[in-house]
């Protein structure tokens, strides 16, 4: 299934939570989605219009301040059933994860490489700071076990990107010299 497909479903599952604008849809890939999926506003904005004329989604016009129009989105019924089938399908496929750092080390042939070090220092200090982050939004997000239990999958995914950069972080430990 191509990246398309994919984003129309999760614009649904987010208008799913609560009617947004494309603006707050385009801020989602910033914070919570934006830990395993990727768009750009080019990319969320037709797709919203194509949405739209298909019956999944509707608007409604709000104006904030003085003059500023915006689009409030929200689903249809039609939107919600096609979300409740996308999350009840089976996902049988493992998608490949396109790590240009990994890509690079491929191409390194020697442990005494003089662009190793540099490397795994840059990545080490990356994923200490996605680390950190990470375990910011849980306390923020999770403060509390009724927010978990109202948004179980979000925490999984979270709780998994945690463990992810954890184990990555101590494996780049492992091989940089001290």
């Amino acid at each position: 299934m191509g990246q398309r497909n994919r984003l129309q479903y999760i614009i649904l599952g987010l208008l799913n939570q609560q009617p947004q604008t494309g603006y707050d849809l385009a801020k989602a890939f910033e914070n919570e989605i934006g830990e395993f999926w990727q768009a750009q506003h080019s990319q969320i904005y037709p797709l919203l219009k194509r949405m739209e004329s298909a019956g999944d989604i509707t608007h409604e016009d709000t104006v904030t301040g003085e003059k500023l129009a915006k689009k409030q989105y929200k689903l249809t019924p039609t939107g919600y059933q096609k979300l409740v089938d996308w999350v009840s399908e089976p996902s049988p496929e493992l998608t490949p994860n396109k790590d240009e750092f990994i890509l690079k080390l491929y191409f390194i042939k020697t442990a005494d490489d003089p662009r190793l070090q540099p490397m795994l220092r840059e990545q080490y200090q990356l994923h200490q700071a996605q680390l950190h982050h990470l375990q910011q939004r849980r306390k923020t997000v999770f403060a509390d076990s009724t927010t978990v239990d109202h948004a179980y999958g979000h925490y999984l995914i979270l709780d998994h990107a945690i463990e992810r950069e954890t184990h990555y972080v101590e494996w780049l430990a492992q091989y940089l010299n001290p």
